[in-house]
């Protein structure tokens, strides 16, 4: 089959077993199902003991044929098939089939097998009846779990109606007609990092001969997904430093040097570097973004402060969003009593410099939503105060320079996402 590729639909390729994995687990392409990585591996050569085996629970098993018998059914017309399967432990399971035909020619004393089914019991032995099977070494010319013939045996989480055996044949059927693919990994990325192929990796992880292969596919997977992630972060980065932003150049004597002469204590070295480099961003022409975090009591509230006035000196304003009612009311009490005459503008008493603070809330009443909607509309709060309330498309600015969010990780995806 030609043409195959990640986004090829599974049912084109393996036919009717697609339905039942789409129903299942929503596997719908070959994407979907080389997505669905084993959850352990089996070796052969190592010893499978079966009476650790949940009863109930479907499993994969090895093991060395003991005994089969033929003999007359109980209860009903015809024969079945028992055969005893041994691990290395000298543990046994018993495998069962009301149809012997075509099992006994194949499951003899001696031949090691691979089987797959619900653990059953029937008197004290654990049974597994009509499990799908594989004979190592098996030269009947059987196709159906050829897989198992060689390396690591995968296991994968249960899919209701689809059998381990089938799940790996539809996986053979999938990696035999997949053709080279587009790597998202570039080739000097793989090369400096020792990594695989996208094909090879899958083929590493889902057909691995030795433990190091299915650790050097899934290493590969795992790297590949941090850097599609980073990769897009910086696409994002770029395209934000590609926006125009407006200068908020320092002002001398201005809110920011005030409110520095009314703290009664002075900036640890660590916060005027911090507040340096705010101030650096702030008069850039592309847009500021950053993280600013630190222990409670660190600082940060001033910090945060300090750059809003930056922003207000120039002629801005400035939002601090929270994400609750009570801490952005906390926000709106402590910043008022820290700037004091400063947040006083056209007041008796207020100073010169003095710009206004708004508090913008869903509880408020419309007559204190109207007047505080009017002071960041018409430019004479300099800072506003908020929760999500100040991201409706209602609210409007003069001027707005600068947005402070805190404890954005407690806002929707959707409302971090609002521009």
């Amino acid at each position: 089959m030609s043409g195959v590729d990640l986004d090829t639909r599974l049912r084109t390729v393996v036919g009717a077993t697609a339905a039942r994995l789409e129903t299942a687990r929503g596997l719908r392409t070959v994407r979907d199902l080389l997505d669905f990585l084993p959850r352990t591996y089996l070796d052969p050569a190592r010893p499978t003991a079966f009476a650790q085996l949940p009863h109930g629970e479907d499993v994969v098993v090895v093991g060395t044929v003991r005994a089969a018998t033929t003999r007359q059914m109980r209860q009903r017309r015809g024969r079945m098939l028992v055969v005893d399967v041994e691990d290395e432990v000298g543990g046994t399971i018993q495998l069962t089939f009301f149809k012997p035909y075509g099992h006994q020619d194949r499951l003899v004393p001696g031949a090691r097998v691979v089987c797959s089914g619900q653990v059953g019991s029937y008197g004290r032995s654990l049974q597994l009846t009509h499990p799908d099977y594989a004979v190592l070494g098996d030269s009947s010319g059987s196709t159906s779990g050829g897989w198992l013939l060689g390396g690591l045996v995968p296991v994968y989480p249960a899919t209701p109606k689809v059998s381990p055996i089938v799940h790996g044949d539809t996986l053979d059927l999938v990696l035999h007609a997949l053709q080279e693919l587009p790597d998202p990994l570039p080739q000097e990325v793989r090369d400096t990092h020792g990594l695989p192929g996208l094909r090879e990796a899958y083929q590493l992880v889902h057909r691995p001969q030795r433990e190091a292969d299915h650790r050097r596919g899934r290493w590969r997977l795992k790297f590949q997904e941090a850097f599609v992630v980073q990769a897009a972060l910086a696409r994002a980065r770029l395209a934000d430093d590609a926006a125009a932003a407006v200068p908020r150049n320092p002002v001398e004597d201005g809110l920011v040097d005030a409110l520095l002469g009314r703290l009664p204590f002075d900036l640890t070295q660590g916060q005027q570097t911090v507040l340096g480099e705010l101030r650096s961003d702030l008069a850039a022409d592309v847009p500021m973004h950053r993280l600013l975090q630190g222990e409670v009591g660190s600082g940060k509230t001033v910090l945060a402060l300090l750059a809003m006035l930056a922003v207000v000196d120039a002629g801005g304003q400035a939002a601090l969003l929270a994400p609750t009612e009570v801490l952005a009311a906390q926000h709106h009490r402590a910043i008022t009593a820290m700037l004091g005459p400063l947040a006083e503008a056209g007041m008796l008493g207020g100073d010169d410099r003095a710009t206004r603070l708004a508090l913008l809330l869903g509880s408020q009443t419309a007559a204190e939503r109207r007047e505080n909607l009017l002071a960041a509309a018409s430019g004479s709060a300099g800072i506003v105060v908020g929760t999500h309330a100040l991201i409706q498309d209602h609210v409007q600015f003069a001027e707005l320079g600068l947005v402070v969010v805190d404890e954005q990780h407690r806002f929707g995806v959707e409302q971090r996402a609002t521009p």
